[in-house]
């Protein structure tokens, strides 16, 4: 069994759930190293306290490796529910991936017949993937590295200033690929102007004007894991307002990213970053959490917000992005991942957070 599955026990030993059915492909992956995408078929890996996984397979998917794990293969005119069925005959409580399509689970439960308590697993899984090891660590610089050799890129095609939003956005896959990933971790948010008080405008035909802002949020996928980061630039000419919410994004984002150690609690993070916007005098334009976890997929279980009480441990990485969006008028984001070290943390984007302008 490898370590990773056995942590997973562990957590579910803790919870009280023998049996837990895993059919995230991300989760998957991590936990076993394989990667498919199934569709709309069946696609589980069923974990046990007793150490008896068990994969479920579509007779139509490639396995090009052994998995060191049971496999049970199943057809189109298999009823694969009723397999998986027989896999939980001696189960008393059944753990739930909390993306399982309800077209699985409620044909499951009803073959139970009330002897299985169904819980949500997820955080089994969830709670072992917001701890990167080591591996994991120089995957997440190495992104992050890359993203932010992409965005100087972006930026210096926005200083053109002849390109729409959408123009800007159609490039960014390109320059990821060029620089080594396999393409974006996310749909990238360019937005001018007043479209970058929207906090995920799909980037149109708007046209640069002197003065405007530009919010870039965008991220890279390099060996399967994910970047993000966002700057905010102004074109040829920037105002006073803009200049000090600028300056008051960029306080409030260093403020959280100086108090993180382990032990500190998420929801303590978001506050200290919270505080200051307000105190500047934006309260509603600050209207998101302050980060996400992130690694195999771009949002992780976890949150940098009030909703998450959690102290935070070594090897944790997630987003600091604060930002203040005045409706009609402009935008301002500033994000970097972090690592969480033995004693503080790594900031994972080391391109410039300088107020430029340009074009």
């Amino acid at each position: 069994m490898n370590q990773k599955i056995n942590l997973v026990v562990h957590e579910m030993e803790k919870r009280g759930i023998d049996h837990l059915i895993v059919s995230d492909p991300s989760s998957i992956e991590y936990l076993i190293d394989y990667r498919n995408q199934p569709g709309e078929r069946m696609y589980v890996l069923l974990l046990t306290v007793d150490g008896q996984h068990t994969l479920f397979l579509n007779n139509l998917f490639y396995l090009d490796k052994d998995l060191d794990l049971n496999i049970v293969w199943y057809g189109d005119t298999d009823d694969c529910v009723d397999i998986l069925a027989k896999h939980l005959q001696s189960a008393n409580c059944i753990g739930i991936d909390k993306f399982w399509p309800a077209k699985f689970l409620l044909p499951l439960m009803e073959q139970t017949n009330g002897e299985s308590c169904f819980e949500l697993g997820s955080i089994c899984v969830d709670y072992i993937r917001m701890k990167k090891d080591e591996h994991e660590q120089e995957l997440m610089r190495e992104a992050s590295r890359l993203n932010d050799l992409a965005i100087d890129q972006v930026i210096q095609l926005c200083a053109q200033g002849d390109l729409t939003e959408r123009e800007v956005s159609d490039q960014v896959a390109r320059i990821h690929q060029s620089l080594g990933c396999t393409g974006n971790s996310f749909n990238p948010i360019v937005g001018y102007g007043k479209n970058g008080a929207d906090n995920h405008h799909d980037g149109d035909d708007t046209k640069l004007q002197p003065g405007d802002s530009i919010v870039i949020d965008m991220g890279g996928i390099y060996q399967g894991y994910c970047s993000d980061m966002t700057r905010t630039v102004f074109y040829k000419e920037v105002s006073q307002k803009q200049k000090d919410v600028y300056y008051l994004v960029k306080k409030a984002q260093e403020a959280a990213e100086a108090m993180i150690k382990p032990g500190v609690r998420l929801c303590d993070i978001d506050k200290t970053a919270r505080d200051i916007i307000a105190e500047g005098g934006y309260v509603a334009e600050f209207n998101h959490r302050l980060g996400h976890f992130i690694g195999r997929d771009v949002h992780e279980y976890g949150d940098v917000s009030a909703n998450f009480d959690m102290p935070v441990e070594e090897g944790m990485i997630f987003s600091i992005e604060p930002g203040v969006y005045i409706q009609g008028e402009f935008g301002v984001r500033i994000e970097d991942l972090v690592l969480v070290t033995k004693d503080g943390c790594e900031v994972l984007n080391h391109y410039t957070k300088d107020l430029l302008v340009i074009g």
